[in-house]
């Protein structure tokens, strides 16, 4: 895909949904955070659905921390492997707290470090809470990416890296956001819809089925 394509591409999506975000609830850095943690294998309305519960009552690394384990895990147990997550959740509240002054590191080495946190939510929240130049890839991501052409790659990091040489650097910032709602309303995997896609002309997607 050319240069005149990848920036027509944002173009449209910029113009269609100017201020993108997340669809995760969150009012600040440590809400996003464990939301995104909970979000893991699991839909954002559920986890909307559970943290609008959680965080009324507890929603910095000290309250939830307080309630242990078993507490946190009658908020959220309609999610996905919820003690696990309660597991990870309590621990990284630990390590804010103790390591951190219980405030959210704005870096990708130190999110990385705590429990329940890999790249793509390093990425998250640098990107979405401080606004940093980072590339989360997921599902819909990778699968936008390549099945349009727009940024090919074999594994998540590689179409990370990609994106982040490729995108214009004008909707760098906001790209995460758009692409992934793109392909979760849109670009779908088994059906993608691109009789009504916005940008169905500049896609080079050839095959009528998907391996992403």
């Amino acid at each position: 895909m050319n240069a005149a394509k990848r920036l027509e591409i944002f173009r449209r999506l910029h113009e269609d949904n100017p201020e993108p975000t997340t669809e995760l609830s969150y009012t600040t850095p440590f809400e996003l955070l464990i939301a995104v943690i909970l979000s893991a294998q699991a839909t954002d309305v559920g986890v909307n659905k559970a943290t609008a519960k959680l965080f009324p009552v507890a929603n910095t690394p000290q309250a939830i921390y307080a309630l242990g384990v078993e507490g946190l895990s009658e908020y959220i147990k309609t999610i996905n492997f919820y003690n696990t997550k309660a597991k990870n959740v309590i621990e990284t509240c630990r390590r804010l707290i103790e390591h951190h002054g219980g405030e959210v590191p704005q870096t990708r080495e130190a999110l990385e470090a705590l429990p329940g946190v890999g790249r793509k939510t390093a990425n998250v929240i640098l990107n979405t809470a401080f606004r940093q130049l980072a590339m989360a890839v997921d599902t819909h991501i990778f699968r936008v990416s390549n099945r349009t052409n727009l940024a090919p790659g074999k594994n998540v990091v590689e179409v990370e890296q990609k994106l982040l040489k490729v995108v214009p650097k004008d909707y760098l910032l906001d790209a995460h956001h758009w692409l992934i709602l793109h392909g979760r309303y849109v670009c779908q995997a088994r059906k993608p819809r691109c009789g009504s896609c916005r940008i169905e002309d500049l896609c080079e997607y050839k095959a009528k089925t998907s391996d992403y």
